[in-house]
């Protein structure tokens, strides 16, 4: 159980951070603009897709209900699978889809070790 835990922690720990850290390029980085641009999205979702990375970058860590994870978890799939699509629909280099392909592994291992340490309690 302890090696679950650790795995848990470890894996929701890089993905709250690496969403932080992309959250915060959204809202600060001309280059990050740019790729929205690139990729065909309006300027204001780019501060949509950051205000919401933020909140799950919040809830996942947080003593909270199962609900607002599991709600995290879906909207966190739901961008890396889009990010993936995204870049392949313009033809963007396999490394662009590199950040979300890793990030999506994060949370599939993070999602299912939730699960087996709240199986415990």
């Amino acid at each position: 159980m302890k090696t679950i835990k650790i795995i848990y922690w470890t894996t929701t720990s890089l993905l709250v951070l690496l969403s932080a850290a992309s959250a915060y390029g959204y809202l600060t980085q001309a280059e990050m603009q740019q790729s929205f641009l690139h990729l065909g999205f309006p300027d204001y979702f780019r501060v949509e897709l950051a205000i919401a990375k933020l909140a799950g970058a919040v809830i996942l860590p947080a003593p909270v209900k199962a609900r607002y994870k599991e709600w995290a978890y879906v909207g966190f799939a739901i961008v890396y699978i889009s990010a993936i699509i995204a870049h392949g629909s313009v033809a963007d280099p396999f490394v662009s889809t590199v950040f979300p392909l890793v990030a999506l592994v994060l949370l599939l291992a993070s999602y299912t070790t939730y699960h087996r340490v709240q199986a415990v309690f």
